[in-house]
């Protein structure tokens, strides 16, 4: 019983059974990242992996912090803005969230060998701390659906399905919503909320119809905010051999804060039926936390070629998490009886049920650069170009033999590409103190069918001013991708999802 619990929360936040999330694998949460970073990096989208010289370049190639000529430390602020507009079955709607973060921090150590014979030219110790994903978000979505309800939802659980039987009505008159299973849990809301009706009125029954109308729609709406983040500390080492090959470690330690309310509302102006309740109008409402942390590590190299050509390389482990579920929900709903008489229900349990710890492991990730320096002295610049490779359907949930983990990571690794690409591209000119960036970023779609979440285009543009001992950057950046929202896993038709990110950073860097 336990592992069907923990295969169904799973499910919950992957399947979205009521948490309406875009992705149909929670775990793309934490495989895919948007590294915030200083103000610098994101002026040029993040194409660092042979430039260095940056705290946030370490993320990208960790033999970075070797470029650095003097000791460094940076912090960034950021305003986030996501907009998004949904189309759910011709309805029409939009929503908007912004807010205020510190996204990056931190400092390296530079120590210049003072044997001038030896080939090993400098050490770097550098620790930053950076937001790898902002889950700060609002969806609403609109419309009228013409074949399915949210009886489904809760009348699928019911009556049993993947196999399952159905659950007895002894059970959903009498039992304590917190000794149920998720999937008792989810059929006891819906027969308490009048949802659905068993169809013989005895204690053995497994069979349950919804209480809507016949030959009606639905107006629906979803409300779903998220808030929370990825975070991510990293320790790293980087040293310099004869000035031509830079090599560097990172240990990594991840963090994840999540939190998502997530409300569906439906009504219809059927007819009540001629028979037994009918169902007018109902709130589902979901709260749900999900938190832990995780460990990886990555190595990497910078050749320097000529004077003015570089190219790197790197490669990131998988992050291994740890993680934990939380969830609470209500439900209310209004509905009319037998003999007309309409009334209105509220079902709260006020409980809040945590789950067992389950492990994650998140994708490997290969990184390739390439650098042209050009100009000199007050008029300089560069450009810079990075490739960076993910398997997506090799995510997975551990242990791997158990058969509930087996079959999600079954279906992620026929429904995740094996060969996802991300390409970023970033030019800088400096003349004199003042320094102009701009950049273009591509990531192309985790999913084979390319639709359930798009590919995501963005660029970004920025400038700084040097002081001499410290430098202000200021970036701007601007992504979008298009993705489907299911409301519920019974529900083959999802709303389309098009997301516009304005992101603007601050860094203040101090040299020392």
């Amino acid at each position: 019983m336990k592992k069907f619990l923990l295969y169904t929360t799973l499910f919950l936040s992957a399947l979205t059974a009521n948490a309406q999330e875009p992705n149909p694998f929670s775990a793309l949460r934490y495989a895919m990242d948007n590294t915030q970073g200083t103000a610098r990096f994101r002026g040029m989208s993040g194409a660092f992996g042979a430039v260095g010289g940056d705290l946030s370049a370490i993320n990208v190639n960790p033999a970075g912090s070797a470029l650095f000529n003097s000791n460094a430390s940076s912090m960034t602020i950021s305003v986030y803005n996501n907009s998004n507009k949904s189309n759910y079955y011709g309805g029409m709607a939009k929503d908007n969230t912004t807010t205020f973060n510190f996204n990056e921090m931190g400092a390296a150590f530079v120590f210049h060998n003072t044997k001038s014979n030896s080939d090993w030219k400098r050490f770097t110790f550098a620790i930053n701390y950076e937001t790898t994903n902002d889950f700060d978000n609002d969806i609403y979505v609109q419309g009228i659906n013409p074949n399915r309800s949210v009886s489904e939802y809760f009348t699928s659980f019911a009556n049993g399905f993947g196999g399952l039987s159905g659950i007895p009505l002894s059970v959903l008159q009498e039992a304590d919503y917190l000794g149920l299973s998720f999937a008792d849990q989810q059929a006891w809301l819906g027969y308490q909320a009048y949802i659905f009706d068993p169809v013989t009125n005895t204690p053995n029954n497994t069979n349950y119809t919804a209480n809507v109308p016949n030959n009606t729609s639905f107006y629906q709406t979803n409300i779903v905010n998220t808030s929370g983040y990825n975070g991510k500390l990293s320790f790293n080492f980087a040293t310099d051999y004869k000035d031509v090959l830079f090599l560097g470690f990172n240990l990594n330690s991840h963090f994840s804060d999540f939190f998502q309310y997530s409300s569906l509302y439906e009504s219809n102006s059927g007819p009540n039926n001629l028979t037994g309740n009918t169902l007018h109008s109902t709130v589902f409402n979901n709260y749900m936390h999900t938190y832990g942390g995780g460990f990886s590590f990555s190595v990497g190299a910078i050749a320097k070629f000529t004077k003015g050509f570089r190219a790197g390389f790197s490669y990131e482990s998988p992050t291994w998490y740890n993680l934990t579920d939380e969830l609470s929900q209500d439900i209310s709903s209004r509905y009319s009886d037998p003999a007309n008489v309409e009334s209105s229900i509220y079902i709260n349990p006020a409980v809040v049920t945590i789950y067992p710890e389950y492990k994650l492991e998140t994708p490997q990730k290969f990184n390739g650069s390439l650098t042209w320096l050009f100009g000199k002295n007050d008029k300089k610049g560069l450009i810079s170009v990075d490739y960076t490779y993910k398997d997506y359907s090799s995510t997975k949930f551990k242990p791997e033999h158990d058969l509930f983990f087996s079959s999600v990571n079954s279906l992620m690794s026929s429904t995740l590409r094996s060969i996802t690409s991300e390409v970023r591209a970033g030019f800088e000119f400096k003349r004199k103190q003042v320094s102009y960036r701009a950049g273009y970023r591509f990531e192309q779609s985790p999913y084979e069918d390319g639709k359930t979440i798009g590919d995501l285009h963005g660029f970004s543009t920025g400038i700084g001013y040097d002081f001499g001992f410290s430098r202000l950057d200021f970036a701007y950046a601007y992504s979008q991708r298009e993705m489907k929202n299911y409301l519920l896993s019974s529900f083959t038709d999802a709303a389309m999802i098009t997301t516009k990110t304005n992101n603007f950073f601050l860094t203040y860097t101090f040299n020392f």
